[in-house]
């Protein structure tokens, strides 16, 4: 008896699981997922998350994306960016580009937060055994403006904060919503955060997709028009707003490939309602964790031929990140719930509400 008892206390202790896209019914495309449904089914890859919640202002975090457990900095990966609209601040933007790799861990956070993130990731990386004589890197950081439910001129992020979320990444499920740098975010006037999905290509190839998701349109779920939250009229919810998009995949391919898989995410973006308006940052970051097209230190020391799918065998990849990108933006909102906050300038009251799953499933069964 007791031992039911016990039982019985801790599954109400334990938090529900957060909704998903599938449990509604959207299941964007042919392709089946990975078995978590993540960006962590692709080998290797982890992901750490800060939230950060202070008195009744602060709705902040912190969301970190590693595309391997080593030294990234000895052992750089290939990767790609693409900026459909450049209205934010992704820093280390330039060298990618220039390079097409990665060196460190990718951090999600708050706009007037990034030089935090950055410096937590600087001290990571001169941190690392081997790497004593480092004296650049290129840390990589992306942003959304969540002042619309977190304080946040009180720039809330510390390093300390950064590096928690760099140091406790692991495998595994991703939690979703409003955590890490999804805390503060809203979509479409609804509660935005973070989501995740992943595809499988006959091929044997995984696609992952993490987003935060902080932009505006005309929401659109599975083909349907989602209205605007209640009390708000479709033209007063902002089209403004942005999203960052982190790709990963196994497939052995270069940063020229890369940068037309990241391209490739914005597909699936579009599909949610995205205005990629001029007061958006819209960004996709694509990398590989192939083993054979990693840039080790031997690699870079030498002449090195890397292997690379050929433009042929993208096409698969390019519809895994369409259908992932859409699932990972559905999810970031369906696993969100209501949140409210204080506006620290006027003292009021300040909401973003869940998309009601109920109507989300009525109007996807009248189509």
């Amino acid at each position: 008896m007791r031992a039911l008892i016990l039982a019985v206390i801790l599954s109400l202790a334990a938090p529900a699981a957060a909704m998903r896209a599938r449990d509604v019914g959207i299941a964007p495309g042919p392709l089946p997922t990975g078995p978590l449904n993540a960006i962590t089914d692709v080998p290797g890859v982890l992901v750490g998350q800060v939230t950060i919640d202070r008195g009744d202002t602060i709705r902040t975090g912190v969301t970190a994306i590693l595309p391997h457990g080593g030294n990234i900095f000895a052992d750089k990966v290939p990767a790609g960016i693409v900026v459909a609209n450049g209205f934010g601040k992704l820093m280390g933007l330039s060298q990618v580009r220039e390079l097409g790799e990665i060196e460190t861990p990718i951090l999600l956070t708050n706009t007037l937060n990034v030089p935090e993130a950055a410096a937590a990731i600087i001290e990571h990386t001169l941190a690392q055994p081997g790497n004593e004589g480092v004296r650049s890197v290129n840390a990589v950081v992306g942003e959304t403006n969540d002042g619309g439910l977190n304080d946040i001129r009180a720039r809330a992020v510390t390093i300390s904060d950064a590096r928690r979320a760099i140091a406790t990444a692991t495998g595994g499920p991703v939690q979703e919503g409003a955590v890490g740098a999804g805390r503060g975010t809203i979509a479409f006037g609804y509660k935005g955060g973070i989501g995740t999905s992943s595809r499988r290509t006959p091929e044997g190839f995984t696609v992952g997709v993490i987003v935060q998701s902080n932009y505006g349109g005309r929401l659109i779920l599975a083909g349907a028009p989602i209205p605007p939250p209640p009390g708000k009229q479709a033209a007063r919810v902002s089209a403004d707003g942005s999203i960052m998009i982190v790709v990963a995949t196994d497939a052995p391919l270069s940063d020229r490939n890369l940068t037309r898989l990241a391209l490739r995410a914005m597909a699936g973006l579009a599909r949610t309602g995205s205005a990629f308006s001029n007061g958006s940052g819209d960004y996709a970051i694509a990398f590989s964790t192939a083993e054979a097209v990693r840039r080790t230190a031997a690699r870079r020391a030498t002449m090195t031929a890397y292997p690379e799918l050929g433009n042929e065998a993208t096409t698969p990849l390019f519809i895994a990140v369409a259908d992932a990108t859409e699932e990972a933006i559905a999810n970031s909102l369906l696993a969100a719930e209501t949140m409210t906050s204080r506006d620290p300038a006027t003292g009021e009251t300040r909401q973003a509400v869940a998309v009601d799953k109920a109507l989300v499933r009525r109007l996807l069964s009248a189509r």
